[in-house]
């Protein structure tokens, strides 16, 4: 489908609102220092794990055993491939997020319950070990998630749609694309934050984004092929707590920094509470730079929808108050 056959979201949708509100993106990206993608094709309900042709009791058995762990689970499909059909064999994505110990895994299962063989605590704690009863490698293309989850939110069903299929697109043109077995650019179910659709997260690295379209999509998967991280239009590292991600991408601006692995939010500390939350972040440079970095919050002051169909909210909004060298 063409970009233009896609309808554009209504006026009054979130996505809408939230840019004509100026919402803030830093501090809203999804918060899981790793990931676990299982592709199925097919339509998704609302919680897809367990509403798809994915087996319902997979998919609340592999949800659980992310409990106590910062893993998100989240299913995958090929750029409109929405057909009811069972694949033959699943791809499967692992990605650690963290800077010092980023990686990115991938598989196929002929039996989805081979799934449970994964160690989701050593996943969560960044371990290799984490897939090795797995048939896998590691590599080192990243990839692209749009989130296209339509039972989740209208606009990602609309714009989300649009990005994915437009990148795709041009991940198919001549010099373009990483040369891998697999599709770089994939659909995704929800990454949170509806209202700053189009939405798609980068693995491994964690980088989440939002107010996408077909070409800054494409230039944030090109910078990630680099190691780099596009700083337009970022929400943040998953890695991080939300202060924590508004403090990484506060230092990133103060020194034109955009190599992935050269920051590490080493502690973040919530110093003052609601209605006027505070915390102090400390970011480290790989180089030994440390940096202190303040940041508030505060409730949005105009109500708006959080997402489409939902009641008006006033979300948490974050913001950096000062970044300090300390050594």
């Amino acid at each position: 489908m063409r970009d233009d056959q896609l309808p554009a979201p209504q006026p009054h949708a979130c996505s809408v609102l939230s840019r004509e509100l100026g919402e803030p993106l830093a501090g809203t990206g999804a918060v899981a220092r790793a990931w676990l993608l299982v592709e199925q094709p097919g339509p998704w309900g609302r919680v897809a794990a367990t509403e798809s042709r994915l087996d319902p009791e997979l998919g609340a058995e592999l949800e659980g055993r992310t409990a106590g762990t910062a893993v998100r689970l989240a299913l995958i499909r090929r750029v409109e491939d929405h057909h009811d059909s069972a694949p033959r064999r699943r791809r499967w994505f692992a990605a650690s997020t963290h800077p010092r110990r980023t990686w990115l895994a991938t598989g196929v299962v002929e039996y989805p319950t081979d799934l449970l063989k994964i160690d989701f605590a050593a996943l969560d704690g960044g371990d290799r070990r984490a897939v090795a009863e797995l048939e896998h490698e590691f590599v080192d293309a990243p990839l692209l998630g749009v989130c296209t989850n339509g039972k989740r939110d209208a606009c990602c069903a609309t714009v989300g749609r649009q990005v994915a299929v437009g990148v795709e697109a041009l991940e198919a043109g001549p010099g373009s694309g990483s040369g891998s077995a697999y599709p770089s650019v994939w659909e995704i179910t929800h990454l949170g934050g509806h209202r700053f659709a189009p939405t798609a997260v980068v693995l491994p690295s964690g980088y989440s984004y939002g107010r996408l379209d077909t070409a800054s999509a494409g230039r944030v998967l090109a910078e990630a092929r680099l190691g780099r991280m596009a700083v337009d239009g970022c929400r943040g590292r998953s890695t991080w707590p939300r202060a924590g991600q508004v403090a990484e991408l506060a230092v990133r601006e103060a020194l034109g920094e955009t190599a992935e692995a050269a920051l590490d939010v080493v502690s973040v500390t919530q110093t003052a509470g609601d209605p006027e939350p505070a915390w102090t972040a400390v970011v480290e440079h790989e180089d030994g730079r440390a940096y202190e970095v303040s940041v508030t919050g505060s409730f949005a002051a105009v109500p708006r929808p959080e997402s489409c169909g939902k009641a008006d909210g006033t979300p948490l909004e974050l913001r950096t108050d000062a970044v300090d060298k300390i050594r």
